[in-house]
């Protein structure tokens, strides 16, 4: 039942434009599903999300921010978006440099949304 949960969770990250690869991961770093569309050393890549965001929560309480939801990587021609998703898991999620951020960001703000109503 969890693993149907989860692999429908990754479906529906899949589904925003310019979407190329995700995970659903915890907040410790485990990786809980995924679709990679590149080879990866996943565990450090899980392990590195989870960091990331954290990491961005800290610096954010530091200088007084409310929350940090959402932390972005950006390249010329691609770009990583991390997101909290509830108290227990994180998306990350790599978007095709073409790919509209704001739209991305929002649609998959929604499954976040759903994920830390269900996790």
């Amino acid at each position: 039942m969890l693993k149907d949960k989860i692999a429908a969770f990754i479906e529906e990250i899949r589904a925003v434009d310019g979407v190329t690869a995700c995970a659903l991961v915890s907040r410790d770093g485990i990786i809980a599903g995924k679709y990679f569309d590149r080879d990866l050393n996943e565990p450090w890549f899980g392990a590195l999300a989870a960091t990331i965001l954290a990491s961005a929560e800290s610096a954010g309480n530091l200088v007084g921010m409310k929350s940090v939801a959402t932390v972005t990587i950006l390249a010329a021609d691609s770009s990583i978006l991390v997101m909290g998703a509830g108290d227990h898991f994180l998306i990350a999620a790599l978007l095709k440099g073409t790919a509209k951020q704001e739209d991305a960001c929002s649609r998959i703000g929604v499954v976040a949304s759903e994920i830390g109503q269900v996790m």
